[in-house]
């Protein structure tokens, strides 16, 4: 344990850095601060060769143990009471962001790897669901930092423009707040976005956001047993599992929560671990990119998520309004 010691030490300063600038900076989530702050040290110090393992642990481990504990946020009788037809338009968004980013990816011609990342991102719920996806896909670690920094800009993008838009179409709060949930790729981004709204928007949204949130299990559960089937495994190789166990957690988590009554102060320090843990991931994987590399990516990953999160958005508007009508 002692050989990851440095790295993760590391990784614990920026977390601590990247949590306490979170919560002077509403909307922001730690995690996107702390990719940021991964990506402006490697940039500007070189990290000594012993902090690689305790980083690259980090990226990966901590990584998944996070996405366990996002399961406590779920309860699944806040999701049901959506309804029927509203969870039919959320099954709709995700598969149809996914499938439609993928077309369109296809059409640009970007490696399929970075274009399923993007897709889950923008579809699903952002940094998490790229680093959910990430480990059951070939994708190289440029591709997901890319990712994440693309759900960053245009997720950010969206906090004012769902709301503004809303109003411009004369939607009530709830209505508008569903939309944002619908939309908006990373949760707090939604928070904030359902903040501006006011009204009955922000429980709305974040019901919304959550029912996408739920659907990474089956989504990575069908990318994993694809990657099964197609991988060119040698014989005596170990094969991807069909249901990767850090997904089997977080359903563990989801049915934890949703059929017992947890003290209110266990919740809220899952929800500590879960940021804190995916915030190391996040640090850890923004100290494997160079600028110079990110730079050279080219515009058409920034085509794909413009055009991915109008897809998105759009699927989300005419669902909700068809539902409401």
């Amino acid at each position: 344990m002692a050989i990851y010691a440095p790295g993760l030490l590391l990784c614990a300063a920026a977390v601590a850095v990247a949590m306490a600038a979170g919560a002077f900076l509403p909307g922001v989530s730690p995690l996107i601060i702390a990719i940021v702050l991964g990506i402006t040290l490697t940039n500007v110090v070189r990290l000594p060769a012993a902090m690689a393992p305790g980083i690259t642990f980090a990226a990966k481990k901590l990584l998944r143990l996070g996405i366990v504990f996002l399961g406590l946020q779920l309860v699944l009788s806040d999701i049901v009471s959506l309804g029927a037809p509203m969870l039919v338009v959320i099954v709709c968004i995700v598969a149809g962001g996914i499938f439609g980013t993928l077309l369109m990816g296809r059409l640009l011609k970007m490696r399929r790897a970075q274009v399923l990342l993007i897709a889950c991102g923008f579809s699903i719920c952002g940094a998490a669901a790229v680093a959910g996806v990430e480990g059951v896909t070939d994708a190289e670690e440029e591709d997901v930092v890319t990712a994440v920094a693309l759900v960053v800009i245009f997720g950010t993008l969206m906090i004012p423009a769902i709301p503004l838009a809303g109003s411009l179409l004369g939607m009530d709060p709830e209505l508008n707040g569903m939309w944002a949930g619908g939309s908006i790729h990373e949760i707090a981004q939604v928070v904030a976005a359902g903040g501006i709204i006011g009204g009955g928007a922000l429980g709305a949204a974040v019901v919304v956001k959550l029912a996408r949130i739920l659907l990474l299990a089956p989504v990575v559960a069908i990318l994993s047993l694809r990657q099964r089937r197609c991988g060119n495994a040698r014989p005596g190789e170990k094969r991807p599992p069909i249901v990767p166990l850090f997904i089997v957690g977080f359903l563990a988590m989801v049915l934890l929560r949703s059929t017992i009554d947890l003290p209110d102060t266990l919740v809220q320090a899952g929800g500590l671990a879960q940021t804190a843990l995916l915030s190391a991931a996040m640090f850890a994987l923004g100290c494997g990119v160079k600028i110079r590399n990110l730079m050279g990516v080219g515009v058409r990953p920034f085509i794909l998520a413009a055009a991915s999160t109008v897809l998105v958005s759009g699927i989300a508007l005419a669902g909700i309004e068809l539902v409401q009508a």
